[in-house]
C-alpha cells in the first residue's frame, strides 16, 4: 500500500494511510488474528454475520416495498 507525501507533510500522509488501512479492513483483521479462533467459533461467527446480513436485507426490502 502506498501513500504519497506531498510538501514533506508527513502528518497528512499518515492520516491518508490510516484511512486506507481502515477501508481495507486491516485493523479488523489484526484484531481478529490476535488470538487463535477455533474452527467451530469461526463457523458460529460467520453464521451469525450471515443472519444479521439477511435480516438487514429483509428490513431494507420491507421498507422499500412500503410494508413497514
Amino acid at each position: 500500500m502506498q501513500v504519497l507525501v506531498r510538501d514533506n507533510n508527513v502528518d497528512q500522509a499518515l492520516r491518508a494511510l490510516k484511512k486506507k488501512l481502515q477501508r481495507e479492513g486491516v485493523y479488523r483483521e489484526m484484531k481478529m488474528r490476535r488470538f487463535f479462533e477455533k474452527p467451530s467459533e469461526k463457523k458460529t461467527r460467520e453464521q451469525a454475520a450471515a443472519v444479521r446480513r439477511a435480516r438487514k436485507l429483509d428490513r431494507k426490502r420491507a421498507e422499500r416495498d412500503g410494508v413497514v
